[in-house]
């Protein structure tokens, strides 16, 4: 459900409307029937996943009451544990196969930081709750956005931009990279996956006078790939590597740092972008988007990225079941 104060709810209910209009895959919700209850739309609460299918044109949901009410816009600590559970709940459910994928509406991880929560956000909590199930290939979480033809990875992911250098390392570009180009072969069936590392200084260092994290650090990583049978390019000067005729050189970039991989991705497609959790024995999207308090309950937030989301989300629940 992510954080119920949010705009989670209400795109929730226009992804609804749009499966019932053939535009979305069907889905069930976990979160509470309060607060999907004055739409306009019949709700029905389910017992099991497979009650999903018998519940006609209503939406179904998977009770979890919330300890607070969550008037829009007003977010509350005291629906951390909710929050938290229904995340812990949609794995174990993935994890047990009653259901094929997920797909997280935004949570605000203040909100959550306010009950104790440890993890950086949905990438790392989900890294952590699928750690000790088996998974036969390179393992993640990796944190990957799509918009149109450009998909971007993540080698670091939200930590404060003067600690990008010191938490680079070798070994984590050379994980990232092989998580994405098994996933872009397995779970976008694209055959010969070719990638583009990103530098971190401006012109790639400029052979060290502008840095020397391209030489130390992402060059040997570049190596190493190639060494594996990865077809792969790199450091690239980030400033060159996201227009057209780049976007048509790579299947996907590997980028250092938050913003030098979500800025092109929201500038492409700010609203339709996914954000696609890689390297896990489940599959998990989400919305490229936060929660929105702002706009909350307004009637104005908009549901591509989610109907985005649950679209590649089924995609690649397919694909791996086809296997």
């Amino acid at each position: 459900m992510g954080d119920p104060s949010g705009v989670g709810p209400e795109i929730t209910l226009r992804a609804w409307r749009a499966h019932l209009s053939g535009a979305a895959p069907r889905f069930f919700v976990i979160g509470d029937p309060a607060c999907y209850a004055a739409c306009g739309l019949s709700i029905a609460e389910i017992s099991t996943p497979n009650d999903a299918f018998t519940t006609g044109d209503a939406l179904p949901i998977l009770p979890l009451k919330l300890s607070a009410a969550a008037p829009p816009g007003a977010p509350t600590s005291a629906n951390s544990a909710a929050i938290i559970e229904s995340i812990e709940r949609a794995v174990s459910l993935a994890l047990a196969g009653d259901a094929p994928a997920i797909v997280t509406n935004p949570i605000a991880k203040a909100v959550l930081y306010d009950s104790g929560f440890q993890h950086q956000g949905h990438t790392d909590f989900l890294g952590a709750l699928t750690a000790g199930a088996p998974y036969a290939r390179p393992r993640g979480p990796v944190m990957m956005l799509t918009a149109g033809d450009l998909r971007v990875a993540l080698a670091t992911e939200h930590i404060q931009h003067n600690a990008v250098s010191s938490a680079l390392n070798t070994e984590t570009i050379v994980q990232v990279a092989r998580v994405v180009a098994d996933a872009l072969a397995k779970d976008f069936s694209i055959s010969y996956p070719r990638l583009a590392i990103a530098a971190l200084n401006p012109h790639a260092g400029e052979s060290g006078n502008i840095g020397d994290e391209e030489d130390r650090i992402i060059a040997p990583a570049v190596r190493m790939l190639g060494e594996a049978g990865i077809d792969v390019r790199g450091p690239l000067p980030a400033d060159s590597l996201f227009h057209i005729e780049a976007r048509a050189k790579a299947d996907a970039v590997i980028c250092m740092y938050h913003d030098q991989a979500l800025i092109p991705v929201k500038m492409l497609d700010f609203w339709g972008g996914v954000n696609v959790t890689l390297g896990l024995p489940i599959v998990r999207t989400s919305p490229d988007h936060g929660t929105g308090f702002d706009i909350a309950g307004k009637g104005i937030a908009r549901p591509d990225s989610l109907i985005a989301a649950l679209k590649t989300a089924a995609a690649i629940a397919e694909r791996r079941a086809a296997k």
